[in-house]
């Protein structure tokens, strides 16, 4: 599927086969594609808890308002992200660059991010963002359709998971074959509405 049509195509879908089984080898190949979403300083923050428990995920669903497609899609990303990422060998983000590039950048990542706690919230936000737009892309463009959701108790989840106290819930992502199309689209603000040249109020 050509980019463009993947863009255009895809939509929130909330009803998925729930008889449908992603392969290991669709599971990497979307995967693989996913990681290669851009990260500041390349600190590859997000991570991605696949939930795949039966019990777990009817547990999240509870979180989640009950919303069907949290058990009846074929995949239940949580995407949260690394909080301290930066504080992490962050040698290892740049292992395969230059020397120099290493000795420019990797210095660059700890004076960015130490004690600017906002910040690190923030960039695993666009983080994960960025990652989620992926992983619908790639799936619509395998033939799949997908759901970001953010409507669910972000505390219970993180719960449920186990999330390390230096790590965040980002948002859900899901991922199946749809049983029932979207509802069309609610409607697009106009491109003027939206796109500002150089400096708002001109």
């Amino acid at each position: 599927m050509d980019t463009f049509d993947a863009i255009y195509q895809r939509r929130a879908v909330k009803h998925y086969d729930p008889e449908h089984r992603f392969s290991d080898e669709e599971l990497h190949k979307l995967m693989e594609a996913v990681i290669q979403s851009p990260t500041s300083f390349n600190i590859q923050n997000w991570r991605f808890v696949l939930v795949k428990d039966p019990k777990l995920r009817r547990q999240v669903r509870e979180a989640g308002w009950d919303q069907t497609q949290l058990t009846e899609a074929s995949l239940l990303f949580v995407i949260t992200g690394d909080l301290k990422s930066a504080e992490k060998e962050p040698q290892r983000y740049w292992r395969d660059a230059p020397r120099e590039v290493q000795d420019m950048l990797v210095p660059m990542i700890g004076q960015f991010y130490a004690g600017r706690e906002q910040v690190q919230r923030d960039e695993v936000m666009r983080s994960a963002g960025l990652a989620a737009q992926t992983m619908m892309l790639a799936a619509k463009t395998m033939g799949y359709d997908s759901c970001p959701m953010i409507g669910f108790d972000a505390d219970k989840v993180a719960e449920l998971i186990h999330l390390p106290e230096d790590h965040a819930v980002a948002m859900i992502v899901v991922v199946g074959k749809a049983a029932q199309p979207a509802r069309p689209k609610g409607g697009q603000l106009p491109l003027d509405d939206v796109l500002v040249i150089d400096q708002f109020g001109k």
